[in-house]
């Protein structure tokens, strides 16, 4: 592990106790703001569950000094922000260029002490987070889990949502809230941590003046005492279950009647295996079981990271060989939470088609104790190897390299911590492993819980013309002008720095193969994105799924090396490489670190040219993939999506086919291997590569390994029909019983990527809905009438005609009123167009989120390859801010008027059957 973690981290505590993290990263002219409160669900009880979150929503709801939505002047600074609660802490954090570094302080200083709790402003946003608890409440997998951490922790608050529960979020009052800020929201029970390109002095200087003048709160002495909770876990040490998205949490000052455990770690309420099954409206079968952990300070945290990795880390993990290679399920999951307090460890397992929960609970407790007696040096190497380059790969961007910083510091009170785990993962032998499975995963300790769906079906109500008009008044108010914004925003360096302007190198390979490098040696790794013309586009309509198949198992075997030999040679370097099917195309990716881009490259080779499609491994994907069709189609949000997707296509368009259980029965081993032949070419594949690599020597390893990568005849081509625009509003309202909350999404045919009116339409959408607190449909249905937790509009713009849709999640009782709201803004921006200073507004926030985005290798790569699948010019990565600032207050009103459409659209409503006026099979 290089030591660039915290090698220039420096700790200051200003003399009101406000702790600040600074890193200097000069890799590009972009910084991260985070302050993080040393206060999460942890600190709560039941009756109260949920007050951190709510007062996190109340956070972006304006201060004294600024009585606007925070959400519109952190859009206006181009500032990548949002929150989130966790069990032991709640989090604000932005990143912009550099030249705002200042203007976020001011902001997050101004909120820390200044924030206005109103009671129309809490009554608004405790709708919204209702809204998002009945998102939480649409899975099975949620309600599952909240369950079973009840009863692990019966006696703390780690046993409660950290998210909340309605029951309690309906009770809270303005007095509560502002008493839980009062006491929680101090310089001294907070960590500010700063990473970027600036400079650290005069950096320090700045936050002693912005920050330094603030005062500890008087009284707040239970801060260190509480409780906590919703059911996730993570990967690395600390790492918690969150809720968050752009605002929530609340409280009061809360002296926990909760004991703080006495025991290393707390024992739940039996001293015999506790089982908790439920029986509801759902899909498919879930098994999951919980273990209690000691806190993450204690020193057997290393050795439970490296067996959670044998456990279930990729292809040969144990639990994936013994329950998914075996078809008993779809998929297994875990993970270690290593908290302030105490920890758990989490195994979640999705059943497979038609298979027996008993079972499945029976063979993991049997293939845990074949851990315990035959763990193996090899798969202890093996798994520290992979922990390790997570770690480093999940560090690359300033954002995550702060939130690792601030969830230390936060977690177990040292920013070092990461560097003493890894070391310590460095020295875990396999003894270390058997111990502790033998210590903690016992029969005795453990939790288990069952969910087992109920029979349900789908009824569908459409085909009827619905002006969603109601009798309250929720017209659309006037948008907030962006001179009001810039009345509080703070003063912000005009001096743009220029970004550096370095493009990517392209070659071409004879057989048509395009490669776009771009070297970068700021981290010891190597990114890696890559297209091929092979997407559901192509499916047949009678074996919808098939492209999907080819994508899915071409790491499967192939010539020369079967699946777990694929897998093992990716795993012993912690690589990763996979393959996702989209409607135009299949997406590679891949990263590695820097000295293993050799064998990343061999293997993708391997199989895109070799792959075999053992029958016995397509088989399995099969049942699997029956399985998670299943679980789709009781997800509001997918019958949502699919049904308003074929209600614009017609039949027989590439984009009205999905996958049914009998389109998936239909496919033979021939028609993946055939489909791959016809689809897999050179000459409609491209690879983006971007990392820590020399030029030449990429160059050269790629011709060696796809250089005899053959082509023969034309590559397949597809030709898009027009979609002539319904002549009324067509609503359909697919009903799924059991479900809490319903999921619209609303809209019709777009655009391409090339169309000349693309940018204009891009800074069209940020005004509608880009950002959900900003935008009018963000500012109006979310903020104002508080109807929805997210609301969203997309141009999908690809190289064929793409979908413009708006996507919401309501209340079911509130579905209608957002949905007429939602046309109103759409009428409303189509008629009479948006003003001149909103464009502005938006192009800066465009062009600064498209710089920042930059700064993230992930992003950087996969826009570098993008931009050669659209056949842009290579210069458009650095001329697209310059393309968006070109744009006109008269072009984005004539797209308006040419591309919204409020009496032409699809509206589409999935969620319980309260929505539906009457049901038709």
């Amino acid at each position: 592990m290089p030591s660039t973690l915290t090698e220039n981290v420096r700790k200051t505590v200003l003399e009101n106790g406000l702790t600040v993290l600074t890193k200097e990263v000069h890799t590009a002219p972009v910084v991260t703001v985070q302050v993080w409160y040393k206060v999460g669900s942890r600190n709560e009880e039941p009756g109260v569950n949920g007050i951190a979150h709510q007062l996190e929503h109340l956070m972006f709801k304006g201060t004294k000094n600024r009585p606007i939505q925070f959400g519109r002047l952190f859009s206006a600074l181009g500032s990548d922000s949002n929150a989130f609660t966790s069990y032991d802490q709640t989090a604000y954090y932005g990143t912009v260029e550099r030249n705002k570094l200042k203007a976020l302080l001011v902001l997050e200083a101004d909120r820390m002490q200044n924030s206005q709790i109103e009671p129309e402003q809490l009554a608004s946003e405790k709708r919204v987070v209702i809204s998002e608890l009945q998102g939480y409440e649409n899975s099975p997998e949620y309600r599952l889990n909240r369950a079973v951490m009840q009863a692990v922790f019966p006696n703390h608050a780690y046993g409660l949502p950290v998210g909340g529960t309605k029951a309690d979020v309906e009770k809270f009052e303005v007095e509560q809230v502002e008493k839980y800020y009062r006491n929680f929201y101090s310089p001294d029970n907070a960590v500010l941590v700063v990473v970027g390109d600036f400079q650290t002095a005069n950096t320090l200087e700045t936050i002693k003046e912005v920050f330094g003048k603030l005062l500890r709160r008087q009284g707040a002495g239970s801060r260190g005492q509480g409780a906590g909770s919703r059911g996730a876990g993570g990967r690395e040490a600390g790492e918690a279950g969150e809720a968050g998205e752009a605002g929530e949490a609340g409280g009061e000052e809360l002296i926990t009647k909760f004991p703080i455990p006495n025991s290393q770690f707390p024992i739940p309420n039996s001293q015999f295996p506790t089982s908790i099954v439920l029986r509801e409206p759902g899909a498919g079968r879930l098994l999951q079981v919980v273990y209690p952990l000691p806190d993450a300070n204690q020193p057997d945290v290393p050795a439970l990271d490296v067996m959670d990795y044998i456990f279930t880390e990729g292809r040969n993990s144990r639990l994936y060989q013994a329950l998914v290679e075996s078809g008993l399920a779809s998929e297994v999951t875990a993970s270690v939470a290593s908290l302030r307090e105490s920890g758990w460890y989490e195994v979640l397992v999705k059943a497979g088609y038609k298979q027996d929960l008993k079972k499945i609970d029976s063979v993991l407790s049997r293939a845990i104790a074949n851990v315990a007696e035959s763990v193996t040096t090899e798969e202890v190497e093996r798994a520290k190897t992979q922990l390790t380059a997570d770690v480093i790969l999940s560090n690359r961007d300033i954002t995550s390299q702060a939130m690792r910083l601030g969830n230390d510091e936060t977690t177990v009170g040292d920013y070092r911590y990461t560097e003493r785990y890894l070391a310590a993962v460095r020295l875990v032998k396999p003894t270390d492993v058997v111990a502790v499975i033998n210590k903690y995963l016992t029969k005795e300790s453990r939790t288990v819980g069952f969910f087992e769906a109920t029979k349900k079906q789908i009824a569908e109500v459409s085909d009827k013309p619905d002006s969603a008009q109601t009798t309250e008044n929720f017209s659309p108010g006037v948008p907030v002008l962006p001179s009001e914004v810039a009345k509080y925003l703070p003063p912000v360096d005009l001096a743009t720095d220029a970004i550096a302007q370095v493009l990517p190198q392209e070659f071409k390979l004879t057989n048509g193969l395009r490669i776009l490098l771009l070297p970068d040696h700021s981290t010891p790794t190597v990114t890696l994105s890559g297209y091929i013309q092979a997407g559901t586009e192509f499916d047949p309509e009678e074996r919808a799924g098939l492209a999907a198949f080819v994508a899915d198992n071409l790491l499967n075997g192939t010539r020369s090396k079967d699946v777990l030999a694929i897998a093992k040679t990716l795993a012993e370097r912690g690589a990763s490489l996979n393959f996702e099917v989209h409607r135009e195309g299949v997406h590679i990716e891949g990263d590695s670190l820097a000295g293993d881009l050799p064998v990343i490259l061999e293997i993708l080779a391997d199989v895109v040219k070799n792959s075999t499609f053992p029958a016995q491994e397509l088989e399995l994907h099969r049942q699997q993939t029956l399985t998670d069709l299943q679980l789709e189609l009781d997800e509001p949000s997918e019958v949502a999506r699919r049904i308003f997707v074929q209600s614009i296509y017609p039949k027989k368009h590439p984009l009205h086919t999905f996958p049914t259980e009998e389109s998936l029965q239909q496919i033979k081993r021939q028609d993946v291997i055939d489909f791959k032949a016809k689809h897999y070419r050179p000459d409609t594949t491209v690879l983006a590569l971007v990392g820590d690599f020399d030029l030449d020597i990429v160059r050269s390893l790629i011709q060696n390994e796809f250089g005899n990568w053959e082509v023969s005849g034309q590559a397949p081509t597809l030709k898009y029909p027009p979609v002539s625009k319904p002549e009324k509003i067509v609503s359909v309202n697919p009903v799924l019983p059991g479900k809490a909350q319903a999921v619209t999404y609303m809209g019709f045919t777009g655009i391409k990527r090339d169309d000349p009116r693309f940018h204009a339409a891009l800074v069209l959408n940020q005004i509608l809905g880009g950002d959900t607190l900003s935008s009018r449909l963000g500012a109006e249905v979310r903020d104002r009438q508080g109807l929805s937790y997210g609301i969203y509009s997309y141009f999908q713009a690809g190289k064929n005609a793409g979908t413009f849709f708006i996507e919401m999640q309501t209340s079911p009782e509130d579905s209608k009123k957002a949905i007429a709201s939602t046309r109103q803004i759409l009428q409303q921006i189509h008629q009479q167009g948006v003003t001149a200073q909103e464009v502005e507004t938006a192009k800066r926030t465009l062009i600064s989120n498209y710089n920042v985005s930059l700064a993230n290798p992930e992003e950087l790569t996969d826009r570098i390859l993008i931009n050669e699948v659209y056949g842009l010019d290579k210069l458009e990565l650095h001329t697209f801010t310059n393309k968006i600032q070109k744009v006109t207050f008269e072009q984005v009103n004539q797209a308006a008027r040419e591309l919204l459409h409020p009496d032409q659209i699809v509206i589409v409503t999935a969620g319980p059957s309260v929505l539906a006026e009457k049901s038709i099979r």
